[in-house]
């Protein structure tokens, strides 16, 4: 999902540069819509999924603290190993689905 929403975004930049040629900017907006539409549903499944496993981090924590029930700090630590990547993914989502935005702008007065 990385390589596919940064080639998009980088394809948008260079039509609105000028080094792809444009000949129907209101195709374009449609199809950046489009695109935009499939990135915010992405965007909102990994919010979920990251808010998720950051419940079950917490959750996880707090019963070792309360409980000092130890054995649960290896599911912490599994917990841990993969919110990280999902927090990094999630957070590239949100930057380019807002760098979408900006170029959905710009189309616009394009037209």
């Amino acid at each position: 999902m990385k390589k596919r929403i940064l080639n998009y975004r980088y394809r948008i930049d260079d039509c609105l540069s000028g080094k792809i040629v444009v000949e129907d900017w209101n195709r374009l907006l449609e199809e950046h819509l489009i695109q935009i539409g499939f990135f915010q549903h992405e965007r909102l499944i990994h919010l979920l999924v990251t808010l998720t496993f950051a419940l079950l981090t917490f959750g996880s924590v707090f019963v070792v603290i309360v409980a000092s029930y130890f054995p649960m700090l290896a599911l912490t630590l599994i917990l841990l190993v993969l919110l990280v990547p999902y927090i990094m993914h999630y957070y590239l989502l949100e930057n380019e689905v807002q760098k979408m935005y900006v170029q959905y702008d710009e189309i616009i007065k394009r037209i």
